[in-house]
């Protein structure tokens, strides 16, 4: 939804001073550390009740305006309710509303039945003062009108939703009642929910409600999986020997993924496995972890705990279950051999097969303390080794080969 001390970490790192190397390096199980991924305008519908609203003479003690014009095309306009701090449910500060419209009694409607819902609003009279606003005020959610001069609500919402810092923000768009050709281009555009006009003060309530909350149990799981990338790093700071391993992970992830034509959720889950494949290493003493030399049978034993610390520490975030049979089974091997689950041949969860051939081409083409960095060409053949000996499924082996080789 996010500097890496010069001791090696490697376990089960070999001399690889001789004549061939290539028949030396075999016996590497690549457990390195974690290493681093054009219609009408519609204004919006007023009912007897509104007209009645907005045609007020007194405005209510609750409602406080504030009206800023810091921009030329601005009209912001901020409604609050004084002396509660539980607004519709939500027991922190009062949620932001952008209601975004060019026709002003539409808009001061929206934002009126708006506020008297308890929800702070801010208002927008073009497109163009919508993006400022919400770059400025970071609202909870957006009620857009479609049609507008200049910048449309499409254009608005398009850019809204690629931008990383206001993706998250829910929009609802104004439309004309059935108009199913601006229901569609907004659906195209990222648009989360859909108003006609006339629209109805419950259903407003109701939908803007259920888009706020689902808004903040989203920022609450971005926070989750920032943290979480967060972690994988500091682990990646112990061993700088390593460079940015995870990062050429993520790329190569990427790159690989779309060549398998993947799936965009597994190549997104490939990526992340480069930042998370190694986070249970947070849960390996350093006497172990950062140890010199071969690691004892007891010592390797408590090594191989990471894969299972890892799938511990990532199981409760949904976002990443993906992830999690890469970093359990990254370690397992095509003739059964490997851990910690021994699985055989496609038992093997195909993302996880697919990750450690990306790992072990890393780890043999980058430079570390006990090895110099192969060519592209030796790399291939360590792996061709490899599958001939029945630790790597051979088909996957024999494309990323034609993979590496279209790159060139």
């Amino acid at each position: 939804m996010i500097s890496w001390s010069s001791n090696c970490t490697d376990p089960t790192k070999e001399d690889f001073d001789g004549s061939n190397p290539l028949k030396q390096i075999i016996s590497i199980d690549y457990h390195h550390p974690l290493e681093w991924q054009n219609l009408k305008s519609y204004p919006l519908g007023l009912s007897q009740e509104e007209q009645s609203l907005e045609n007020m003479q007194v405005v209510p003690a609750w409602m406080k305006i504030d009206i800023n014009y810091g921009y030329d095309s601005l009209i912001s306009r901020t409604l609050q309710t004084k002396g509660s701090t539980v607004v519709n449910g939500f027991d922190s500060e009062s949620p932001k509303v952008l209601v975004v419209d060019d026709h002003t009694a539409s808009r001061m409607t929206a934002a009126a039945l708006l506020s008297m819902e308890g929800y702070e609003v801010i208002e927008a009279d073009s497109g163009a003062t919508a993006v400022v606003l919400v770059k400025q005020k970071q609202p909870d959610l957006i009620l857009l009108d479609v049609m507008m001069p200049g910048m449309d609500g499409f254009e608005v919402c398009q850019m809204l939703k690629q931008d990383e810092r206001t993706r998250l923000i829910p929009i609802i768009f104004i439309t004309a009642l059935n108009d199913r050709r601006s229901r569609i281009r907004g659906i195209e555009v990222g648009g989360d929910d859909f108003l006609t006009k006339p629209f109805d003060r419950v259903e407003l309530a109701a939908r803007v409600k259920s888009l706020v909350r689902q808004k903040r149990l989203n920022e609450d799981l971005d926070h989750a999986e920032k943290v979480l990338f967060s972690i994988a790093r500091a682990i990646e700071s112990r061993d700088p020997n390593t460079g940015d391993h995870c990062e050429r992970l993520v790329k190569l992830g990427q790159a690989f993924g779309e060549y398998l034509n993947l799936q965009r959720y597994e190549i997104r889950d490939l990526m992340w496995g480069g930042y998370l494949h190694d986070i249970g290493k947070v849960g390996i003493p350093d006497a172990v972890l950062l140890k010199q030399g071969k690691l004892t049978p007891e010592e390797w034993e408590i090594m191989r705990q990471h894969v299972l610390i890892g799938e511990k520490i990532c199981q409760p975030l949904r976002s990443v279950q993906g992830v999690i049979p890469i970093i359990r089974h990254h370690h397992e091997r095509w003739d059964g051999s490997g851990y910690p689950d021994g699985l055989k041949g496609d038992e093997i969860p195909y993302l996880a097969q697919v990750f450690q051939i990306i790992d072990i081409y890393d780890a043999l083409t980058s430079e570390r303390p006990y090895k110099k960095e192969f060519t592209l060409e030796a790399a291939l053949s360590v792996m061709q080794q490899e599958s001939d000996s029945g630790w790597r499924n051979p088909k996957l082996v024999q494309q990323f080969g034609e993979f590496v080789h279209s790159l060139v």
